[in-house]
């Protein structure tokens, strides 16, 4: 202990002094609990349930245990040091807490509780003393009275302060879970919004005729084993009708009023647990992310969930295959290749295959059967090209009409039709795959070149080449 210097006195409790220090060496400020009890083995010490559980644990809403010292048989705890405990920063507030500063609070000791929970210990003595408070951070401290969930009844009697003891153990039941837990947390949560407590009874009778003026008298139906309990200590419940808590505590939200008369229930399996606790409506804004840590949209469409999949239907696979405007100016030939490729996969027809084709150069994901004939054939890249007088007009590339529909030279049905009755020809299909076979290449004449077209009916006719005389060198 010569490595730390005690600077004050913070806190007294029933098993222990707690005293501010800071570390010689490094500056650190802790805070050292000195035990009352001597412990003359080191084994004895380490099987205190405070030392086994906080050593056990480790979670950023639970006090951490730096160290444990043990000289001349007193004992030692070096803790990390808080400000300040819940209760003395109730005690020092000129107003009410805001929900939203409540709402923080409640989140971080419900998320300690669940993590407790599930590591299979319950705290049995939660109050706004044992919560302390640095800044905007709320730990769970003094796992004096800790026990484990599978530990064999009976259980102690006398567990946490009255005010904040549930019903069950008022009534010196010998079996109780982490039900005693959130019971503390919804007295705490009401006392926060109220700043005095919500059952603060003189003794145990009190303290039960105060909860029975509060949450009403225990029925059959809403506590029966509560009412066994009772028969066995010759007990009798007084009759109260019961508060709304609304009207106890007015500047509570409707949902801060559900949770905290669930906590608040006679029944300890009817209460939520610590885990459920969080996911009440209560909580909803603690999961909110702000827009500036949300992940932005990069403008990639993603991958349709369709993709990969067999026996698709139809129409999802020519929708996989609409994509707008071509990227990086490439001509639609090579687009319908691709689309002639998944309308075989899915079992289409050459009807759909052109209808993808076609369906290509709608700037919309939607495609109406009406547009089918108003496509063209081929686009090129970046040029504009003059159009015969009896199949449109003249259209810059990429421009609108005020109805925002695309301006593009017509096609001919018949031609269309014709285009796609070749294509039926040369196309065969072999088991789900498919074979293209391509037309054989025009046949050469002497100086000249026949490009048969459906909608241009002229030849382009090339001159002879000129004639050299070869010559051998060397």
């Amino acid at each position: 202990m010569e490595r730390y210097l005690v600077m004050k006195e913070v806190g007294c409790g029933t098993f222990g002094t707690v005293w501010r220090a800071v570390h010689k060496e490094t500056g650190e400020i802790v805070a050292i609990k000195k035990m009352k009890k001597n412990y003359y083995c080191w084994e004895e010490c380490m099987n205190l349930r405070e030392v086994k559980s906080l050593r056990k644990m480790n979670h950023p809403n639970i006090v951490k245990l730096k160290e444990v010292i043990r000289e001349h048989n007193v004992l030692y705890f070096i803790f990390e040091y808080m400000e300040c405990n819940l209760y003395q920063f109730m005690k020092d507030k000129d107003k009410s807490f805001s929900e939203s500063e409540i709402r923080d609070r409640c989140f971080q000791v419900f998320q300690a509780l669940a993590y407790m929970h599930q590591q299979g210990y319950f705290h049995r003595d939660l109050k706004p003393e044992n919560l302390l408070i640095s800044k905007d951070v709320i730990k769970v401290a003094d796992f004096g009275l800790a026990r484990e969930i599978s530990s064999e009844p009976p259980f102690t009697e006398y567990v946490s302060t009255r005010w904040y003891r549930a019903p069950e153990v008022l009534l010196q039941a010998s079996v109780y879970g982490p039900a005693v837990d959130m019971w503390a947390m919804g007295a705490i949560m009401a006392e926060l919004f109220n700043l005095h407590p919500l059952f603060p009874g003189t003794n145990e009778a009190d303290e039960i005729h105060k909860i029975c003026n509060v949450i009403g008298s225990p029925s059959q139906n809403s506590w029966a084993d509560g009412l066994r309990l009772a028969d066995s200590i010759k007990y009798q419940f007084p009759q109260y009708p019961g508060i709304h808590l609304s009207r106890l505590i007015p500047s509570a939200s409707e949902f801060a009023i559900s949770l905290i008369s669930a906590l608040c229930s006679w029944d300890p399996l009817k209460r939520p647990t610590a885990a459920k606790a969080l996911q009440h409506p209560f909580f909803k804004p603690c999961y909110y992310i702000p827009p500036s840590l949300r992940p932005r949209d990069t403008g990639i469409s993603k991958t349709p969930p369709t993709v990969g999949m067999r026996g698709a239907p139809e129409h999802w696979s020519a929708r996989r295959c609409s994509v707008g405007a071509l990227p990086n100016n490439k001509h639609a030939s090579n687009v319908s290749s691709s689309a002639a490729r998944t309308s075989f996969k899915t079992g289409g027809t050459q009807t759909r295959l052109d209808t993808q084709q076609y369906q290509n150069y709608v700037p919309s994901e939607r495609f109406e059967q009406t547009d089918l004939f108003a496509q063209p054939l081929y686009r090129p890249a970046e040029r504009n090209y003059p159009v015969p007088a009896h199949l449109g007009r003249v259209v810059p590339r990429g421009s609108w009409d005020i109805n925002e529909k695309p301006m593009i030279p017509m096609v001919s049905p018949h031609l269309v039709v014709a285009d796609m009755a070749e294509k039926l020809a040369n196309l065969t299909v072999n088991s789900g795959s498919q074979t293209v076979r391509k037309p054989p290449p025009p046949a050469l004449k002497a100086g000249s070149w026949n490009f048969h077209a459906p909608y241009l009916n002229r030849a382009c006719e090339i001159p002879p080449a000129r004639g050299y005389q070869r010559k051998a060198v060397g």
